[in-house]
């Protein structure tokens, strides 16, 4: 039910139409899009025989959850600017708003590489071009913004680092391994080796800021000890870096065999992405151990299990990029083994929210 105030003889003013189930809505709820995306795109980097219809119906589930959440947001900040403005100064909240363009750049990839199999090439390329423009242009914003508000209206307490914060700054990672595979698509000139160097752009813009960060992190688990039971979910978060940096180095070596610098950009792909996955599932098993103690502890379910699917998806991909790279197994048998731990969260998550969303849990406001 809606409520109207009205502002004049019987007319509502537009802008005080409400929709109680919309006020909270925040700006995570565009991690159900990328996690739903990603296990398409994780998928068809996999060597899976006969899955193409399959994961075609899940890029088909990501687009619609794109729109319908986009719609959903847009109807929040029509009716409720109050509480998207609550949203923008809240230091918990306002780093979320990386979601959206990785929602974008997500669903662009996933239709390229299994929707053009719903939709035809023509239609997925078009597409993944359009979509790749807007999130790129709205991951260098949030990667700006966010970091512009922490520091200038927010207030956040010594010892208060979360790996959320990382959400704003690897949004234009997403879109340094979402550009490499539109490369081809574009003429061989000076166009797409443009696109190219702009991805090396967006790559080094993420790296660095995401080094600057995770030394906060770890400290903060070292000196306050773990998160909260509801947050835990959140550290998987810092796969999602790791993952998809290691993607975005191997897509540009995929694209760039006749290029001058293709060869070592080939050796840097491997280089780089060695040593950072290492990392990656060291990480994981760290994130692992503390969410089976979570779990234990009564961990209770909420849209921040969503942190269990994209970033587990990055890295997927990113093994599936050296498995590419170098042809050894040593990274294919991980990346299936981490593909279904990505299809069994991304089910957990979809039924939970499912559920939390038709009996309204999910539309509460959030307990402080």
């Amino acid at each position: 039910m809606s409520t109207v105030v009205r502002t004049g003889p019987g007319r509502p003013r537009a802008d005080s139409v409400r929709s109680p189930a919309l006020r909270h809505l925040a700006p995570n709820w565009y991690s159900t899009v990328m996690g739903t995306a990603v296990v398409a795109t994780a998928g068809a980097a996999l060597p899976v025989p006969g899955a193409g219809p399959a994961l075609a119906a899940v890029w088909a589930a990501a687009a619609v959850l794109l729109v319908l959440v986009a719609a959903a947001r847009a109807a929040h900040w029509l009716r409720h600017r109050d509480q998207a403005r609550a949203h923008l100064l809240d230091p918990a909240v306002a780093p979320f708003y990386g979601c959206l363009p990785m929602a974008l750049l997500a669903v662009g990839t996933a239709g390229l590489g299994a929707g053009r199999e719903l939709i035809g090439e023509p239609a997925a390329v078009a597409l993944a071009f359009a979509l790749f423009t807007a999130g790129t242009a709205g991951a260098v914003t949030v990667a700006v913004g966010v970091p512009y508000l922490m520091v200038v209206r927010h207030r956040i307490a010594p010892g208060s680092a979360s790996p959320v914060w990382l959400l704003p700054v690897v949004a234009p990672m997403v879109a340094a391994a979402s550009g490499p595979p539109l490369a081809p698509y574009l003429p061989a000139g000076p166009g797409r080796e443009a696109l190219l160097l702009l991805c090396g752009a967006l790559f080094g813009m993420s790296l660095l800021a995401t080094l600057l960060m995770l030394p906060l992190f770890f400290a903060r688990l070292v000196h306050e000890g773990p998160l909260p039971l509801a947050t835990t979910p959140a550290l998987f978060l810092v796969l999602g870096p790791l993952g998809q940096s290691t993607t975005a180095l191997s897509n540009a070596a995929a694209v760039s065999s006749d290029a001058p610098y293709g060869s070592a950009l080939t050796v840097l792909s491997v280089g780089y992405g060695v040593p950072v996955m290492g990392f990656a599932l060291l990480w994981l098993a760290l994130a692992g151990a503390m969410t089976v103690r979570a779990l234990r502890l009564g961990m209770p379910f909420s849209l921040g299990w969503w942190a269990f699917t994209f970033p587990v998806g990055t890295c997927v991909t990113g093994l599936a990029g050296l498995a590419d790279r170098t042809g050894l197994a040593a990274f294919s048998v991980p990346a299936a083994a981490l593909y279904g731990l990505l299809v069994t969260a991304w089910a957990v998550a979809g039924w939970r929210t499912v559920r939390g969303a038709a009996g309204g849990a999910l539309f509460a406001a959030p307990r402080r």
